[in-house]
């Protein structure tokens, strides 16, 4: 095996300043998600307080909090797309010729931009349903349901976004098929290299 088998920590934007903004929008998303997270810790934590040391009743703070782990799940996918933190299989990538590999990496950013516009599509409808209806959760609180609905198109669509940013970096050479160093295999391809 030559070199190091470790993928790319971040998708590479090779100065293209679409890529790069690109890049800043799923950055932007992990704050936001992350942010979620935390607000959601502090939401439990004070629903706790209320209903075991004061013993009073609680309202909105579970709707609330499943709202706001959704919406951080969401939200969550482009920025993870971004450090490819997705769970990833590289022994075959690793077994396969480096055109192999950028074939096999374009199927499949290919497939998962093509489930990705699905679930951006019915996301956006979901949304747009709710949002159309004024449709409310029939729950004491009764918030809106398009405000946390809005977290599928919008994390499907930055996700999407990010897809098509990674391919479009492997495609022109920005970046490499699955993060990995071409010279970087399990097999020794050097006589497929000579043919």
């Amino acid at each position: 095996m030559s070199g190091s088998v470790h993928a790319t920590a971040a998708a590479k934007h090779g100065g293209n300043p679409v890529l790069r903004a690109i890049g800043w929008l799923s950055q932007l998303c992990g704050i936001v998600s992350a942010t979620m997270i935390v607000a959601s810790v502090a939401i439990t934590c004070q629903m706790i307080f209320i209903r075991f040391v004061l013993e009073g009743s609680t309202v909105w703070q579970t709707e609330g909090v499943t709202y706001l782990m959704i919406a951080a799940t969401m939200l969550g996918l482009p920025y993870v797309q971004y450090l490819r933190g997705h769970v990833n299989v590289d022994l075959l990538p690793l077994m396969l010729p480096p055109r192999l590999r950028m074939a096999l990496a374009a199927l499949v950013l290919t497939l998962t931009l093509a489930v990705v516009g699905l679930m951006l599509w019915h996301g956006y409808e979901f949304w747009h349903e709710a949002w159309d209806w004024g449709e409310t959760s029939n729950t004491p609180w009764n918030p809106k349901l398009w405000v946390p609905y809005l977290a599928l198109p919008v994390g499907f669509g930055i996700y999407a976004l990010q897809l098509a940013a990674d391919f479009y970096a492997m495609a022109t050479g920005i970046d490499h098929p699955f993060g990995l160093d071409p010279d970087t295999s399990l097999i020794d391809h050097t006589a497929e290299r000579a043919d």
